[in-house]
């Protein structure tokens, strides 16, 4: 019931923000003055089904693509002494945490990496690689799983599904009304869509895509501050930064693929305006605010 009032209300405050922008711009003025009718609630309704459709129909099927698409084992009878552990300590850890007990897997991967996956804090999914099992000791994987679980009861799967929609919904819904405008005020159509409108509303959507996508990796990378303090809550501080530092010796980090990217443990590395399209903080960074107890 949380969930959908949150979703209701953002949506809300989609519309009411939208308004009173457009309003200050007076940009209804100038399209009523050059004769144009334009429907913002339909377009702002059909661009929130299209933004906010996409974003949960990812999140209902991102468990499932990530067995697929991935090859998560699930460990749904421990066959080893490993399956045991994790098994274990992430169910210690999500009692804790108050969550119901995620499903935990294990992937193919030479890079240490996890991460977490799932419609709600009860119905999840914890996935540790191949890689992180080889390189790091039971101390520091344990912080990687408290990590994990720790995006899992602070609810991050929705809280991203929600701010992907609402930034799907801004840049569909004003870049076609940017290209209405550019065809109808500007190159003064006056029949029907003309070429102008949808060039105009591609470039406009790449455009306004990049600065939506700096917006939520900005926010990801704040999830990443607030899930190495869970780790290090649920687990105990020097194991996290330990991980971390574990971390630091891989030469080539990788993020995971698609939209899991913001959910592992760690990311790829860069600098300069790529920095800000990244989903993990600097490795440095995360050490050091745990390391000053602001993690």
């Amino acid at each position: 019931m949380k969930r959908i009032f949150l979703f209701i209300a953002t949506n809300i405050a989609v519309l009411v923000l939208i308004s009173i922008v457009f309003r200050i711009l007076g940009l209804d003025g100038i399209l009523a003055r050059n004769g144009v009718q334009l429907n913002y609630e339909a377009l702002l309704v059909m661009s929130a089904v299209i933004g906010f459709g996409g974003s949960f129909i990812s999140l209902a099927m991102s468990k499932w693509m990530a067995k697929r698409s991935m090859g998560v084992k699930v460990i749904e009878q421990p066959g080893n002494q490993t399956e045991h552990w994790l098994v274990s300590t992430v169910k210690r850890h999500a009692e804790r945490a108050g969550i119901g007990m995620p499903e935990v897997g294990v992937f193919q991967s030479d890079q240490p990496n996890a991460f977490a996956t799932g419609m709600s804090r009860n119905n999840a999914l914890v996935a540790v690689s191949t890689g992180l099992l080889q390189h790091m000791d039971a101390d520091e994987a344990e912080a990687v799983l408290g990590h994990e679980v720790t995006h899992v009861a602070n609810g991050d799967m929705v809280t991203m599904g929600l701010l992907q929609g609402v930034v799907n919904t801004f840049v569909i819904f004003l870049s076609r009304v940017i290209g209405f405008f550019v065809d109808r005020v500007i190159l003064k159509n006056e029949r029907g869509l003309g070429i102008g409108y949808f060039i105009t509303s591609i470039v406009a959507q790449v455009f306004l895509s990049f600065f939506a996508m700096m917006i939520v990796m900005w926010f990801s990378r704040q999830r990443e501050y607030r899930a190495d303090a869970g780790g290090a809550s649920l687990a105990g501080r020097e194991k996290m930064v330990s991980a971390l530092r574990r971390l630091q010796h891989v030469n080539e980090p990788e993020d995971l693929p698609g939209e899991f990217s913001a959910f592992g443990i760690s990311g790829e590395k860069a600098g300069g305006l790529k920095a800000l399209l990244l989903s993990h903080p600097p490795l440095e960074d995360r050490i050091a605010r745990l390391e000053q107890g602001n993690g």
